[in-house]
């Protein structure tokens, strides 16, 4: 039991020893799972071991035991036959009545004596008052023999040596009583060790058909909850690719756990989102790199055009009257109009200069409201600037897009609405938000706000929020669309602190 209980104690130590040289924090989820998970099969497998070590341990320590009583038993049966020995010499003495037989008494009480000290060593302490008394016995016996018998013999005293034959009888007697109560201890304790060895054998049998059929059930368990966590995370994994693959980049992958296949899907799900918002850029820069080369070859053809019939319509307005006057107005609106749109697509096509300068934007935001203000486009509006900041950038280029921010807040927001221009300076960036009062933006109109040519206005020409956005995006920002908490649209415009953010 003990050597069993040895081993398996080394084996823990050992087990304890490795598992403190790690550092369990820098292990991920899925590793602690399967560290568990192999470690309980192991743990199993050490439990039945261990079991049928201590098991074998015990049954080898009773065995002994045994061998031990048996080997107690034999010598105590075997000294019963050397005392018979002893006193059949004596009687042959009496018998014959010459020292024929002392030499052969001699050796069988010499006999006596080594088995009286080899049962010492093996007899237990219980035991070791019979055998001094075996001893003692002897010891008497061969006095009584060597002092009494063997003299009245060589006399011939036949009375003296009745008398002390009937002594030796007795002592004879004693002897045999102590031995048969040592005989009968051997016994007790062969079957106690016996009872024992089976008991062992009957509870070590249990203990390995309980693990040995429990390994199994722990193994399929452990199994299933390992398959159930790496499996399933990687099944979703494998999908959410194959539907990337497929072109959806509005796929997502739900995987809320905290170790890397969380992680993971996390990190998927980013570069999803990235995806998708450089393939919008990429279509938006196709859509207005194409508007630029259209723009750039048919600009100053229909520029000319335009630049005629305005000075036509112009000229003859001056002479119309009635009717006519008010056609010649049409076509002038619609002429401006025209000429407005080719403007829009020239500033798409065309590249900022290289020349840039720090910005006053709350200024400029001041002085584009005074302006505006000053065409009646605010009549009726409560429009407010705050806050202050500024950024390197092109004034005329920035001025366009706070302006068109301006403009387009004023007509979402009607008579009697409100407007708030709020210019914000924050480490690395600086913004313009521009909240409105009005409906605020539909789902639908957001996904599309900053594509060239669409609008909601009936009369615009859906090219000043993808001029502006162009025109930011070359500034190394951009304008974000959201809900205001006025109630309506929020455009806000950020550009970065510092001219090495720009890209000219």
């Amino acid at each position: 039991m003990k050597s069993g209980a040895g081993r398996g104690a080394r084996v823990l130590l050992t087990t304890k020893t490795v598992m403190s040289s790690i550092s369990w924090k820098d292990w991920s989820g899925t590793a602690r799972r399967l560290v568990l998970g192999l470690g309980m099969l192991v743990l199993a497998v050490s439990g039945t071991s261990w079991v049928a070590l201590a098991g074998l341990g015990s049954t080898r320590s009773a065995l002994e035991q045994m061998k031990r009583q048996e080997e107690a038993g034999r010598l105590a049966l075997e000294l019963e036959s050397a005392v018979r020995d002893q006193y059949a010499h004596q009687a042959h003495t009496i018998i014959i009545g010459d020292a024929s037989h002392l030499g052969f008494y001699a050796e069988a009480r010499e006999h006596v004596l080594e088995l009286t000290r080899e049962l010492r060593r093996q007899e237990p302490r219980a035991a070791q008052a019979w055998v001094t008394d075996i001893e003692n016995a002897s010891g008497e016996l061969d006095a009584l023999f060597r002092d009494s018998i063997v003299p009245a013999v060589l006399r011939g005293d036949r009375a003296l040596v009745r008398t002390e034959h009937g002594r030796a009888q007795e002592v004879v007697g004693r002897i045999q009583a102590r031995v048969e109560n040592l005989v009968g201890l051997s016994d007790t304790s062969i079957a106690a060790s016996r009872a024992q060895m089976q008991a062992v054998e009957r509870r070590t049998y249990g203990w390995i058909v309980a693990l040995l059929l429990g390994t199994p059930l722990l193994a399929a368990g452990v199994s299933l909850y390992i398959g159930r966590s790496i499996a399933t995370p990687l099944g979703r994994l494998r999908a959410g690719a194959v539907r990337l693959a497929g072109g959806d980049l509005d796929t997502r992958i739900d995987i809320a756990s905290s170790d890397e296949f969380g992680a993971l899907a996390m990190q998927f799900n980013a570069m999803t989102a990235a995806l998708k918002e450089h393939q919008e850029r990429l279509v938006q820069s196709e859509k207005l790199a194409g508007i630029g080369r259209l723009a750039a070859g048919v600009a100053h053809e229909i520029n000319n055009p335009l630049g005629v019939i305005l000075g036509y319509v112009r000229l003859l307005a001056k002479k119309a009257e009635g009717p006519l006057a008010d056609d010649l107005a049409v076509i002038e609106e619609e002429t401006l109009r025209a000429r407005d749109i080719v403007e829009g697509l020239l500033d798409l096509s065309r590249p900022l200069p290289p020349d840039r300068e720090r910005v006053d934007l709350d200024r400029m935001s001041r002085e584009i409201v005074e302006r505006l203000r000053e065409s009646d486009l605010l009549d009726g509006i409560e429009i407010a600037v705050e806050g202050s900041g500024g950024a390197p950038g092109h004034p005329q280029k920035l001025r366009q897009v706070i302006a068109n921010l301006v403009r387009n807040a004023a007509e979402a927001a009607g008579s009697r609405g409100r407007v708030v221009v709020r210019v914000r300076e924050e480490p690395g960036r600086t913004s313009v938000e521009v909240e409105d009062s009005g409906t605020g933006i539909g789902p639908e109109a957001r996904a599309h706000l900053f594509e060239p040519f669409y609008t909601t206005k009936p009369k615009g020409t859906g090219l000043g929020l993808a001029v502006s956005r162009a025109i930011a995006r070359a500034h190394g920002g951009d304008i974000e669309a959201g809900e205001s908490q006025l109630g309506g649209a929020r455009f806000a415009l950020w550009l970065p602190a510092c001219a090495g953010g720009l890209s000219p």
